[in-house]
């Protein structure tokens, strides 16, 4: 099992930044490629971001590409999410989630509210 806490979330006005931390706890952090999801009222869940095991290799989902930065600190078993040039429309709950495959995950978080005032 991996137990998955975020935080970072918080309001922030159009045009500012936040920056998301998600630690893990429970089997090798570093085994794990881990993964940025969020989901907006009345949406699915989408993956926004995610990360190879050693960081080297990272996705971005189209709506983020350039604003967002994921990275990782295995001797932290953390994971950051790094958004810059926020928008309205990236108001959502972000889950971290680890094991990602695809569009799944093995394991999630709570999740954490970003909320984007215009």
């Amino acid at each position: 099992q991996v137990q998955l806490l975020e935080s970072g979330g918080g309001l922030v006005q159009a045009g500012g930044s936040l920056r998301l931390s998600c630690t893990a706890s429970g089997r090798t952090f570093s085994n794990y490629r881990m993964g940025w999801a969020r989901q907006a009222p009345g949406k699915e869940r989408e993956f926004v971001a995610n990360i190879s095991r050693g960081g080297l290799s990272t996705y971005y989902a189209d709506s983020v590409k350039g604003r967002f930065t994921i990275s990782r600190d295995n001797a932290k078993n953390t994971v950051y999410l790094q958004m810059d040039s926020l928008k309205p429309e990236d108001t959502a709950v972000y889950y971290c989630a680890a094991n990602v495959g695809g569009t799944l995950a093995s394991y999630w978080g709570k999740g954490t509210l970003v909320t984007v005032s215009s």
